[in-house]
């Protein structure tokens, strides 16, 4: 025993992950029991499921990993529900069960995986397919080891919880909370690469500043649920537009921007390639707002759009060229009437 808690102290303390821990104890407790199959299953409850996690088979009694059968037709249900760990003729104890008759279980040992915080994940079992007695202490070293187990599952259950915790914590702070779309900042972090590539590639890159024209008179007339509607149906409209590659951010109250990778000089003369963004990005724009009263038209947006060098031209400048654009267009919207 000395020797098993020696190699114990070991393994916990080298255990990357669920699997490196369990192993060797699913070894040490073969050792200890003599029982010729050790395994750790894993309980949906909600499927009314259980799974074989991991095993180790020394002997005839085989028990594969990764089969599933009804928790309810399980020993482990049945030993739970009599608060029985242990017992040499499953046969007599439990002969309704039809996964045991087909395993040919007819010693068994289990403890449940309950986690400190009360779930119950799995069961830590040994079987054989022959009468063995139960070794003294086996019954205290079996609900050791689930607890030891237990104890990894919450850490890692844990761990997989604040990973995506954080994930989501950059995502809201790298999205529009009401379109879902990019924001300024996450616009800025993701332009520069856009940028070196085309440089690299030799392409320029189109630039689309986007404002909703009459967006406050919107908000103002049949309140802001229908400007968040019309904000929210041009984003999905705009999105729906987009190339692989090409950006789409908001980055005002009612602007937003598209950034994509131009044509070759050779593939597209850049005037025309400047014209078909903007044009189909405007049509996007064009759109029946549903009301509760009414249905709206919305004319669609001003849309400017210009192409830059990237090997010369910066991010903030692309920007602001694209913004003047767009403000002539808006101007010239508003002198066409």
């Amino acid at each position: 025993m000395d020797k098993i808690l020696q190699a114990l102290s070991v393994q916990v303390t080298a255990a990357r992950d669920l699997e490196s821990l369990t192993r060797p104890l699913l070894e040490m407790l073969e050792a200890v029991t003599g029982l010729e199959s050790t395994y750790l299953t894993e309980i949906a409850l909600g499927e009314g499921k259980q799974s074989i996690r991991f095993a180790r088979n020394a002997a005839e009694l085989q028990i594969p990993e990764g089969i599933s059968v009804d928790w309810s037709d399980t020993l482990c249900r049945r030993a739970m529900d009599e608060g029985r760990m242990y017992t040499d003729d499953v046969a007599d104890c439990w002969g309704d069960s039809d996964a045991a008759r087909a395993l040919g279980i007819r010693t068994y040992l289990s403890s449940p995986v309950r986690t400190p915080s009360g779930s119950l994940y799995g069961t830590l079992c040994a079987a054989s397919g022959n009468q063995k007695p139960c070794v003294p202490g086996s019954e205290q070293l079996i609900s050791f080891f689930a607890r030891l187990i237990a104890e990894h599952v919450e850490r890692e259950q844990l761990l997989v919880q604040l990973q995506q915790a954080n994930q989501e914590l950059s995502r809201q702070a790298l999205s529009d909370p009401l379109t879902g779309q990019l924001n300024r900042r996450a616009l800025m972090l993701e332009l520069p690469l856009l940028f070196s590539l085309s440089a690299r590639a030799g392409h320029p890159v189109l630039v689309a500043f986007i404002d909703l024209d009459g967006f406050k008179q919107i908000n103002d007339t049949h309140g802001h649920e229908a400007g968040d509607q019309l904000l929210t149906m041009v984003a999905e409209r705009l999105g729906s537009a987009l190339r692989s590659g090409d950006l789409l951010a908001r980055v005002g109250g009612d602007e937003f921007v598209v950034v994509g990778m131009g044509p070759l000089p050779q593939e597209e003369a850049q005037e025309l390639a400047v014209l078909r963004f903007q044009r189909r990005l405007f049509e996007q724009s064009v759109l029946q707002l549903p009301l509760p009263a009414q249905t709206l038209h919305y004319p669609g947006a001003s849309v400017g759009v210009v192409a830059v060098n990237p090997a010369d031209t910066g991010i903030e400048e692309a920007l602001r060229l694209a913004d003047a654009s767009m403000y002539a267009v808006k101007r010239m919207r508003r002198a066409q009437g």
